[in-house]
């Protein structure tokens, strides 16, 4: 374990056991690394999305931080929770969307462009139909899910995902091309 990495699992035990001052600290911390997924995360985003990096961070941060989830038992814990509460705030931007424009009109897109790293340059995905199928698949097989929410929501590596899953980068790969065709299919009927 890093430094880094023992930092973080020290703050984290803190604001486990109370520390009010901990959260601010771990806040400060991971503020960098929160700040690079949610970049990648965005550059998946239509142009003209009225969220930043920023204002991702910040309003994934405020939703996990006002969870009684046990996000803070390690580092894996910590950035799957992250994860999880910034595709919730995407999802719900995309909501929002959709009921301004009197039902959305949203057009389905092919998986093979809605379920992609953050780096392949993605817009205009029905993030709500995503994230409908998503919850499918997590009944389903919630490793298959987090590797999704992982690589697509946070941008993150085969190798990240798998370290942060505790999977090898083989077993990410292979959770990820199931997952493409249980979604493919799960979206388009």
């Amino acid at each position: 374990m890093t430094d880094h990495e023992s930092q973080l699992t020290q703050l984290l035990q803190d604001v486990r056991s109370g520390g009010i001052e901990a959260r601010g600290k771990l806040f400060d911390q991971v503020y960098g690394e929160l700040r690079a997924v949610a970049s990648r995360a965005m550059m998946q985003e239509r142009a003209d999305h009225t969220l930043t990096p920023t204002a991702l961070v910040h309003e994934a941060y405020c939703r996990l931080a006002g969870t009684d989830d046990e996000w803070d038992e390690n580092r894996a814990f910590f950035f799957q929770a992250y994860t999880t509460a910034m595709r919730r705030v995407l999802v719900d931007y995309a909501r929002r969307r959709n009921a301004l424009k009197r039902g959305g009109g949203c057009e389905r897109e092919p998986l093979s462009t809605v379920v992609a790293p953050a780096n392949e340059g993605v817009e205009d995905v029905d993030l709500v139909a995503l994230d409908a199928a998503l919850n499918q698949l997590t009944e389903r097989d919630p490793t298959a899910a987090q590797v999704v929410e992982m690589r697509y929501f946070g941008g993150l590596t085969f190798e990240e995902t798998a370290a942060s899953l505790g999977i090898s980068p083989s077993a990410a790969k292979r959770d990820w091309a199931f997952a493409k065709m249980w979604l493919q299919k799960a979206m388009q009927g």
